[in-house]
């Protein structure tokens, strides 16, 4: 299930998702033996290798992708190290895994897009350039002390669920969704990072709500942790970013409405009919739904006002 799908209530525990689960669910049912995201029989359009605002949209897109996944996993090694018993480790274990296929499938797609391995992470700089001294360096700047320095395991899991999967998981659905037609290696590659994230999501918040039921009293400290993120992100150029990515991919789909037909983003609405503002706004819809659930069940629905 996905998130536009009502998967935002789903509940896991490290338990569930430990080692053994990994191995048996993940490598050869996600991901169908394809470790890098996509099926054989699958193909990147020719269109997309040549200059224009499609090809433009999509290797931002999956540049930063690629970035931002391998901060994640770097950072995840800081919980794995500070991780209090041997379920979260092997939990965190699999998601550092996880978060690390996850950038190696986006630099592969690169590669799909025409671009020479060799010069993979020359282009990765050059398109990151901006969102990464705006986005990715302030959310490091905030989390990394917390886990590295502090070795605060729970206020480290509480920024990683809300503030960095909460808010990237219903980007990587709304880009499989819009993707689909055009690129279905690209979507296929979204779909199995979705998947990931929604397991993420929900052991993430399993673990700070049985802390919190069993140590109340660190109730208000994990708030003002997410009050602070919150309030960080609110300041960062999120939605510049996706109003570039989305005026550029709304410009490109122009010219292959023969192409991408009646094909729904979401029931009952045309891919082809959705403008940019409304495809941001739908990720924002379904991000709020992520963090008022998580937030609730996880015991610190007050963090939501602030």
């Amino acid at each position: 299930m996905s998130l536009f799908d009502g998967a935002e209530g789903v509940r896991l525990t490290p338990a569930d998702c430990d080692l053994r689960y990994w191995f048996a669910n993940v490598p050869q049912r996600t991901l169908r033996g394809n470790i890098v995201g996509y099926g054989p029989e699958l193909v990147t359009p020719d269109f997309l290798r040549e200059p224009g605002p499609l090809r433009e949209a999509l290797v931002q897109e999956v540049a930063f992708r690629a970035l931002a996944e391998e901060r994640a996993a770097r950072a995840i090694g800081y919980l794995v190290a500070c991780a209090p018993d041997s379920a979260t480790v092997e939990f965190y274990a699999t998601q550092l895994l996880d978060e690390t296929r996850h950038a190696m499938i986006f630099r592969n797609h690169l590669c799909n897009l025409g671009v020479d391995p060799s010069d993979v992470d020359a282009v990765i700089a050059r398109e990151t350039a901006t969102d990464r001294a705006t986005i990715l360096d302030p959310l490091e700047e905030l989390g990394i002390p917390i886990v590295r320095d502090r070795r605060d395991f729970l206020g480290g899991v509480v920024l990683l669920t809300i503030l960095i999967e909460g808010f990237l998981a219903p980007s990587f659905e709304l880009s499989e969704r819009k993707w689909r037609p055009i690129d279905p290696r690209m979507a296929d590659m979204e779909k199995g990072a979705g998947i990931d994230e929604v397991r993420h999501l929900a052991v993430g918040t399993s673990i700070i709500r049985d802390h919190i039921q069993q140590h109340p009293d660190e109730r208000d400290r994990l708030v003002e942790i997410i009050r602070d993120g919150m309030r960080l992100w609110e300041r960062l150029p999120v939605g510049d970013q996706l109003t570039r990515w989305e005026t550029w991919f709304q410009e490109g789909i122009a010219a292959h409405h023969d192409l991408i037909g009646d094909y729904e983003a979401w029931d009952g609405r045309r891919l082809i009919d959705t403008t940019a503002q409304e495809r941001i706004q739908k990720a924002l819809e379904v991000t709020s739904t992520v963090h008022s659930t998580r937030l609730t069940d996880m015991g610190l629905g007050r963090a939501l006002i602030f």
